[in-house]
């Protein structure tokens, strides 16, 4: 389980072929890393949202070719 307060980055994370689907790369402070889905039922991915909510940016390189 992600803990928000080890967290350094969040990227969105396209899939491809298909740039409409995403996950989340998150890693940790100490360099450890994890994929999250876009999921509003996945507690990794609610711990992300308030990750967000304390200030936290997530890095969107955009999915499109």
């Amino acid at each position: 389980m992600i803990n928000k307060e080890n967290i350094s980055t969040v990227t969105k994370e396209y899939a491809f072929p298909n740039p409409t689907e995403f996950a989340y790369k998150v890693i940790y402070t100490d360099g450890k890393w994890f994929s999250v889905p876009h999921d509003p039922k996945n507690v990794d991915y609610q711990e992300i949202q308030e990750w967000i909510a304390d200030g936290g940016v997530v890095i969107d390189n955009g999915g499109g070719n």
